[in-house]
């Protein structure tokens, strides 16, 4: 009877208890801790309007980072609460550690005043340098031409650029 009582305290010990790889083998959670849908979000200097920004689904992570999954849109505005520039993308995704923007997919930048466009399939924004840049396929489209390229340097504003390897027909003012 001793004999039974003693193998059936170790058949519970052992049913019981995690074993060290079981436990070694639990992962940190790694998604997101907010998310929201449907978001729009305004941000505001000296009560005037900057940026608006509006998306179908935001994620954000314990490091900071937050993710766009299914697209983006922005608005933004001059110190007199003018819309100034647009901004799409099919996903977006800021880093927190970088401080840096990634659009991917169908990005299109627009200055409403220069009536300037831009096209790209991937772009990066660093705010803290005032900057965009990528190295894909760019499409520029101006009141009067068309530019096409790979590789781009830009202010934040897209008020000026460069195009790393232009191509296509140019004008030239003499």
């Amino acid at each position: 009877m001793k004999a039974i009582k003693i193998i059936s305290l170790l058949i519970i010990i052992s049913a019981c208890g995690n074993t060290d790889k079981e436990i070694d083998d639990l992962q940190p959670y790694e998604g997101p801790i907010n998310m929201a849908e449907d978001m729009v979000l305004y941000r505001s200097e000296s009560a005037t309007m900057r940026v608006k920004l509006i998306t179908p689904k935001f994620l954000e992570f314990a490091s900071g980072d937050r993710e766009f999954p299914e697209g983006i849109y922005m608005e933004f505005f001059d110190e007199t609460g003018k819309m100034t520039t647009t901004l799409k993308a099919d996903e977006a995704k800021y880093f927190k550690e970088e401080d840096h923007w990634r659009g991917r997919g169908n990005v299109v930048i627009k200055n409403i005043e220069n009536q300037q466009e831009l096209d790209t399939e991937e772009l990066f924004w660093k705010p803290s340098e005032e900057r965009m840049f990528t190295e894909k396929f760019v499409t520029i489209r101006l009141p009067d031409q068309v530019l096409y390229g790979k590789g781009l340097e830009a202010k934040q504003d897209f008020s000026e650029y460069t195009i790393k390897q232009p191509e296509g027909e140019f004008y030239i003012d003499e």
